[in-house]
């Protein structure tokens, strides 16, 4: 039960941070020429795409194998980059995660938790 309570204790947090994220996208901007002249802003999303990803990490094997729905082994990868080889970030590939996938990922982590 305690790994059970862990892991919606994870799944808050990740709601934290794609509100961050779209919190972040409603101050600068919706575009991708915004986000790709910004480096502010692309810094700031991906901090949160970071903890999305490390918090991904965190959820037990369980969990994610029951809540099969997002890709949580795509979410860790994408953290994995940004913390070893920023430099080299995708930055269309970003803003689509950023426009597409955060308010799914939301959701769904909204929806479990109901």
């Amino acid at each position: 039960m305690a790994e059970y309570n862990k892991d919606l204790h994870i799944l808050d947090r990740i709601i934290a941070y794609c509100e961050e994220i779209e919190k972040t996208t409603a101050r600068f901007g919706r575009t991708l020429e915004i986000f790709r002249d910004d480096s502010v802003y692309r810094n700031a999303c991906a901090m949160c795409i970071m903890q999305i990803g490390e918090l991904a990490s965190n959820l037990s094997d369980k969990f994610r194998l029951e809540y099969n729905k997002v890709p949580w082994r795509s979410i860790r990868a994408m953290r994995n980059i940004f913390a070893h080889d920023y430099d080299n970030m995708n930055i269309e590939e970003t803003w689509a995660v950023i426009e597409n996938r955060i308010a799914e990922l939301k959701d769904y982590c909204v929806e479990i938790l109901r």
